[in-house]
Parts: structure tokens; C-alpha cells; sequence
């Protein structure tokens, strides 16, 4: 993604195209508030997840969560690049606990993209900026 949020190439095009497809997909019948996540792992792979929501509110799941459960599915076990699909002209960024479950597959320097349910760019940040001060795996070692 160069300076004015554009994406530059066709990896990033194509993880926009998965999360806004997944986010598509999603089950939100209370809500209304669709979801979708696409991340790429380290190793190459594309995994996408979206929201499914639950009578039982608690009991629902986020789309970042869907994605990374794939990803580990799949046999990755690190996050290379995300792209968050919401609707409206807000960015949708990740929930606090979904900013914890990045944190643990990701480093603090990992680019996160929200964009609109168009793939249009609204905001990027780094997981450090929208998770300062993180506790990770790292914080464990030793």
C-alpha cells in the first residue's frame, strides 16, 4: 500500500477481494453489522473468516477470529498481512480481544487495513498502534 492508502499490489488486491467476500458471507441476522476478514500467512496462504452471530450474544464470533482459525486449519502459524471488511464509511477496526488474538500470530509491525464494503481503503495501523504495550508470547519466553 503506497502513502495514499492505494493498494500497489496484486497480493493486497486480492486479500481485499477475499475479506470483502467473506464479510458477504457473514450471519448477522441481529446486528445487521457484516464482517469480513482476510489475512495472508507468512507462508503465502489467503484464509478468510467472517462474523456469525448467536441468539446467545456472547456465544458469537468475530471474522478476524474465523480467519485465524483457518490459518492455523490450514498449518500457518503467522500473519503476514490483514485486511478487515466492515460496512458504512467507518473503519471496522478489530474488537479488543480480536487485537489479542492478532497479537499472538503476529509481530507489532503487522499492517492492518480496514476498508469499506467495497474494498475502498478507510484506515491502516500497525497492530502496535491499536495495541500499544501488548503482552505476546514473547512476554512467556524464558
Amino acid at each position: 500500500m503506497d502513502g495514499d492508502g492505494a493498494v500497489d499490489d496484486e497480493t493486497g488486491d486480492a486479500l481485499v477481494d477475499v475479506a470483502v467476500a467473506a464479510r458477504r458471507r457473514a450471519y448477522a441476522p441481529y446486528s445487521r453489522f457484516f464482517v469480513g476478514a482476510a489475512l495472508r500467512a507468512a507462508g503465502g496462504g489467503l484464509h478468510a473468516g467472517c462474523n456469525v452471530e448467536n441468539a446467545a450474544y456472547p456465544q458469537g464470533t468475530c471474522a478476524e477470529a474465523g480467519a485465524i482459525a483457518a490459518m492455523i486449519l490450514a498449518g500457518d502459524t503467522r500473519i503476514a498481512e490483514l485486511v478487515i471488511a466492515g460496512g458504512g464509511t467507518a473503519p471496522c477496526t478489530p474488537c479488543g480481544g480480536c487485537r489479542q488474538k492478532i497479537r499472538e500470530f503476529a509481530s507489532p509491525d503487522l499492517l492492518i487495513r480496514m476498508v469499506d464494503a467495497d474494498g475502498r481503503p478507510l484506515l491502516a495501523r500497525t497492530l502496535a498502534e491499536l495495541l500499544p504495550d501488548s503482552f505476546g508470547p514473547d512476554n512467556l519466553a524464558g
